[in-house]
């Protein structure tokens, strides 16, 4: 009888300790029929990868590939086709984790690490979390103002009530919210074919953009205030995300495996990699849409306003637009309209995704777990502050004084992934490639390794070359020589702090994998 109430008990606690398989209440849960042909067998294992493909093609990404189209044509799409296999290279490797390990990445960093460095990047990750997050509230309260007309104050605080929704997907079964996202997804692509289809873009120009050149990451030629490379950086700071990694790790699990036959285990890897590219070949199409939007539907030079306002009025001005074909449809307003409806899509997507990565990194890294409806409010309630502070102190100046300080609070918010980054790759590539972690068959081969740790490295080095400029990014448009100095000193100590807290995790990952080896000869030799 106490038992049974203390039993009782820990159910009725909001916040809970958690130790179990990730995200228990949908792990294992999805049955997946046998000996049925490909494209069958590959329909059941398809879903994560749409939940993972929407932080690639959340509201962060939409004014920085636009607005590199504005300045630089296509030069730029390149830098999306290497952004889009590198997030393929590391989804894969994310899933495969998961799938063999049945961790997480967090609960996986969290075995191999000690306590205190497992808080600490529980909270370089919640930062980056919140950092998305603002993104979402700025850009699901714009599309609320613009679709609806309600003042933006209101439209903040309508966000905080997507919790509701959250709510009501949470009792449908996860499959359905598989489905739901991907039909979000689908309004998104055919919003951005519709009206890339309309401007008939120069598509020799768009196949041409796909090979990188030395300008495409040069500082040589600024336009508007923008460098080829920090039009790079900005495109591949939203494009990877570092909380994706968290959440394919665990989703990836959903599906029910026998972890005893490994034949089971490799069908589950290959379909969750097909899954995963596929999804992902879709967030590459509707970025590259966005940054063809920016060459062909408008005028070159014409969108002054790179925020969501501004791109909104500009696809309701015929005057912006390229065409005669795109000008006699912006004059019904249905060009701005579905601009409107995809940007509410995208942030009810990102809800979903944003929610269940936060429970993932709580339950791995510090073993705490609460109700999915409360984690998202608390979350939103933060994230939500710095954006009302912005509209309020905004509130009595000029339209475009208010939408540049949205715009740049959403820009500068993103400064945080770069931190969060290295510290989820950096791992997830050590784990895989480990032997210990993966056995012979399924740890990263050669090939897959040496793409890996360029792609860290690269993607590594090239944050820290443009943290200096985002930092600087803090202090607005017009920063004076001693706030440029200022920017240049938080950005090396910032990047001092980074470099020692990754040796940190390096040392305390390696001492982990040793220590986990050493368990598992010494279990081999009792069984002999």
């Amino acid at each position: 009888m106490n038992k049974e109430n203390a039993t009782s008990g820990q159910k009725h606690k909001l916040i809970q300790y958690a130790n179990g398989p990730s995200l228990e209440e949908i792990n294992g849960s999805i049955e997946v029929p046998k000996n049925l042909n490909f494209w069958k067998t590959l329909f059941a294992y398809s879903g994560p990868g749409a939940l993972v493909a929407v932080g690639y093609m959340d509201p962060g990404n939409w004014s920085t590939s636009i607005t590199g189209g504005q300045n630089y044509q296509y030069m730029l799409m390149s830098v999306i086709l290497i952004s889009s296999l590198i997030a393929m290279l590391l989804q894969y490797m994310a899933a495969k984790l998961g799938i063999v390990s049945q961790m997480d990445l967090a609960q996986a960093i969290r075995a191999r690490t000690s306590k205190t460095l497992g808080i600490v990047l529980w909270i370089l990750t919640e930062f980056a979390i919140m950092a998305t997050d603002i993104a979402e509230v700025i850009g699901a309260a714009i599309a609320l103002y613009l679709l609806f007309g309600i003042p933006l104050v209101v439209a903040v605080f309508i966000t905080v009530f997507d919790v509701l929704v959250l709510l009501l997907l949470t009792k449908i079964g996860f499959r359905k919210i598989e489905a739901i996202v991907v039909c979000l997804i689908l309004v998104i692509l055919f919003v951005f074919v519709y009206q890339v289809a309309l401007s008939n873009p120069d598509w020799g120009g768009v196949i041409k953009g796909l090979v990188p050149t030395a300008e495409t990451f040069s500082t040589s030629r600024s336009v508007a205030g923008m460098t080829p490379l920090s039009g790079s950086l900005g495109i591949i700071g939203a494009t990877v995300m570092p909380h994706n990694l968290y959440l394919h790790s665990a989703i990836s699990q959903t599906r029910k495996i026998d972890h005893s036959d490994e034949e089971d285990v490799a069908r589950t890897v290959k379909f969750a990699a097909w899954d995963s590219n596929i999804q992902l070949t879709f967030a590459f199409v509707v970025n590259a849409l966005l940054l063809i939007m920016g060459v062909a539907v408008f005028k070159s030079g014409a969108v002054k306003d790179p925020s969501f306002f501004g791109l909104y009025e500009a696809l309701s001005n015929t005057s912006m637009l390229s065409n005669g074909i795109l000008i006699g449809v912006a004059k019904s307003g249905l060009l701005s309209a579905l601009f409107a409806i995809a940007l509410l899509a995208s942030g009810q997507n990102s809800t979903i995704t944003g929610t269940l990565t936060g429970q993932v990194i709580m339950e791995g890294f510090v073993h705490m777990r609460m109700p999915l409806w409360l984690r998202r409010l608390v979350t939103r309630l933060i994230s939500v502050i710095p954006v009302l502070i912005c509209v309020m102190l905004t509130s009595g100046k000029s339209a475009i004084d208010e939408h540049t300080a949205l715009n740049n609070l959403m820009n500068n918010s993103q400064v945080f992934l770069a931190f969060a980054l290295p510290f989820s790759m950096l791992p997830l590539l050590m784990m895989t490639d480990s032997k210990v972690e993966m056995g012979d068959r399924f740890k990263n081969s050669f090939i897959i390794k040496g793409l890996g740790w360029l792609s860290v490295i690269g993607l590594t080095v090239l944050n820290m070359i443009g943290l200096p400029d985002a930092i600087l990014g803090f202090f607005g448009d017009n920063p004076s020589a001693g706030e440029q100095t200022l920017s240049k000193i938080i950005a090396y100590v910032l990047v001092a702090a980074i470099l020692a807290l990754l040796a940190w995790t390096v040392y305390d990952l390696q001492r982990g994998n040793k220590r986990y080896a050493a368990q598992q000869a010494a279990l081999a030799k009792d069984g002999e």
